[in-house]
């Protein structure tokens, strides 16, 4: 459980950080538009902060849930594709604001990398889903 409090407290400073960064960052660049860079505060702070309280939660619920096979799994998979997802929006945000021509190349792979973040943090959500089903089958036992 503290290691998710942990998590959650880490995802909570960045997220706010993140907000004030497009903030600052579109009003120096005198960027009025819509951009990507606006969601990157929300994602870090519903993906992070509010999945890993939810899964604390569940730490309390289920003692044995840290212990459960495949939540380190669960740990490393969610946080790489939080973290891919992030960065990924920040970069396309930061180009938005810049009014940066991107070739073909490029957009499309900062689209790819996205779309596999995307892929990864499911499969991070699948896993703790197993996770949870794990316990509650050993705690009907």
């Amino acid at each position: 459980m503290k290691k998710c409090l942990n998590l959650s407290l880490i995802y909570a400073i960045v997220g706010l950080l993140g907000g004030v960064f497009y903030r600052e960052f579109s009003k120096m660049n005198g960027f009025t538009g819509k951009t990507v860079l606006a969601n990157v505060h929300t994602h870090l702070l519903m993906l992070g902060m509010v999945v890993f309280l939810i899964v604390a939660l569940f730490c309390v619920h289920f003692k044995t849930l840290p212990e459960t096979k495949g939540f380190k799994v669960f740990l490393i998979v969610y946080n790489v594709g939080v973290a891919m997802t992030v960065v990924m929006m920040a970069v396309r945000g930061v180009t938005e604001v810049l009014g940066l021509e991107l070739t073909r190349g490029a957009n499309g792979a900062i689209s790819g990398i996205a779309g596999v973040s995307h892929i990864i943090v499911a499969a991070g959500i699948v896993r703790m889903i197993l996770c949870l089903k794990r316990c509650a089958k050993n705690e009907e036992a």
